[in-house]
């Protein structure tokens, strides 16, 4: 069973390859496009849960197509780039995406990421609850139980609830346990620990 329908957008065939092949294996039906203008046309046929962009590409940029996404399909977004320079990151909130992940990243740091970007924003009542702002990537609370989602395939309540029983075990508070998972796997994720 699928965990959702994902547009990926990235001009690198490589990266696109790689995302697309690692969201497929991690459960999502991956719809992908190597430029903007396809990935337009893709989301009016396809309708996707959740939008994973590259920002800076020839002809349409990340940002038109989140734009485009945003006004007529009401479908929600994250961004994928190599950039984290001031503009960049306040166009990304102005925009109001859900995530915002800054390259170079693997896909064992991108799947969970999405998992709780796509939680998030397809649930009415994580929807209603998600405070506007800087992108939700930054609570810690989120990304953990999407690791925690990915790493023990598990739906999004009964990973909030392990997160919840592990905080309660070690007497942490539910963000403090949550960033201590997130540490984790990115001191994990650090090139020579592997």
């Amino acid at each position: 069973m699928s965990k959702g329908k994902i547009l990926v957008v990235d001009d690198d065939r490589l990266v696109l390859a790689t995302l697309s092949y690692g969201l497929t294996q991690a459960g999502f039906e991956v719809i992908d496009a190597d430029n903007g203008d396809d990935a337009i046309l893709l989301a009016r046929e396809h309708r996707p849960e959740l939008a994973l962009l590259d920002i800076r590409m020839e002809g349409l940029t990340g940002f038109d197509v989140a734009a485009y996404l945003r006004e007529y399909l009401q479908t929600p977004f994250m961004f994928l780039s190599a950039f984290a320079d001031e503009a960049t990151v306040a166009k990304v909130k102005e925009l109001g995406a859900v995530a915002y992940l800054v390259k170079p990243l693997d896909i064992s740091q991108i799947v969970p990421a999405v998992e709780a970007a796509f939680s998030r924003s397809t649930t009415p009542a994580a929807a209603a609850a998600a405070p506007s702002g800087p992108p939700a990537l930054l609570d810690p609370t989120a990304l953990a139980v999407g690791v925690l989602m990915h790493r023990y395939s598990l739906p999004r309540g009964e990973a909030l609830a392990r997160l919840t029983s592990l905080a309660a075990a070690d007497g942490q508070g539910l963000p403090e346990q949550a960033q201590r998972i997130v540490d984790a796997v990115e001191l994990l994720s650090r090139p020579g620990t592997r």
